[in-house]
């Protein structure tokens, strides 16, 4: 599935006012094996994170375009976000986009595109000891991240009272092959049920997009590694599953 003329033109604009473009790709159950084999990638350098997503059982925030995420990294330490998608830049004030950690970004994969805000800080409270001791869930996240959600979220859902959705394991790993010339993520997405989506990704200024889009597309292409597949969101994935729990 292409871009049709009007999608495109509407993905150039979006481009025009984004902070980063990150073009992505899902890799087929059936591929996982020979592509990790075709780019000689080695799992034990990759970084393992532990994910919780928070929405209400029924997924309002989903439904009103936000997602609210914390994050524990090994190595790194702890990190939340709270995601807007799908936005339009020009709708975003200049005070908003101004913020430290405040970022506008254009996700590209075969056949779509979207446009999203994120608002990323690091949490004053540990985010493990928050969520199995049952903590107010707004400590997890920034006061800018917290007037972000309290301006995007339906009325009448508090921060504080959104259900904890996960966790799930995440495997990443940057490498950075000589042929192409820069760097490319792998990440491992490992859901409950034993399912996994395995998604590589760059990312790039705006103005390099499509060069690097062709030029990563070339590279994948002389590996074999398939480029036509069933694209996947990880994040929609892990959210249908863990709302499907808590309603079972």
């Amino acid at each position: 599935m292409t871009l049709s003329d009007e999608q495109l033109r509407e993905m150039l604009a979006l481009t025009e006012q984004a902070d980063t473009v990150e073009l992505k790709l899902t890799i087929p159950d059936s591929a996982q094996r020979s592509t990790a084999a075709a780019l000689e990638v080695d799992p034990l350098e990759g970084q393992i994170r532990q994910v919780f997503f928070f929405d209400t059982p029924d997924l309002a925030l989903d439904s009103a375009g936000v997602v609210v995420r914390a994050r524990r990294v090994q190595g790194r330490g702890d990190d939340s976000v709270v995601k807007l998608r799908p936005i339009v830049p020009g709708d975003l004030s200049d005070e908003l986009r101004a913020l430290k950690g405040f970022g506008v970004e254009v996700d590209a994969m075969p056949g779509g595109y979207v446009c999203s805000a994120s608002m990323k800080g690091v949490p004053h409270n540990d985010v493990r000891e928050t969520i199995l001791g049952g903590g107010p869930v707004h400590k997890l996240f920034t006061k800018h991240q917290r007037a972000l959600y309290e301006e995007r979220a339906p009325d009448g859902v508090a921060m504080d009272d959104l259900a904890v959705l996960g966790p799930l394991f995440v495997l990443k790993l940057k490498f950075s092959p000589k042929e192409l010339g820069r760097k490319l993520v792998a990440e491992m997405w490992l859901y409950p049920d034993g399912s996994r989506v395995v998604e590589l990704s760059t990312k790039c200024p705006p103005s390099e997009a499509f060069q690097v889009a062709a030029e990563t597309r070339a590279f994948l292409s002389e590996r074999d590694v398939p480029l036509s597949g069933e694209q996947q969101t990880k994040t929609r994935k892990a959210l249908d599953f863990f709302s499907g729990e808590l309603a079972a």
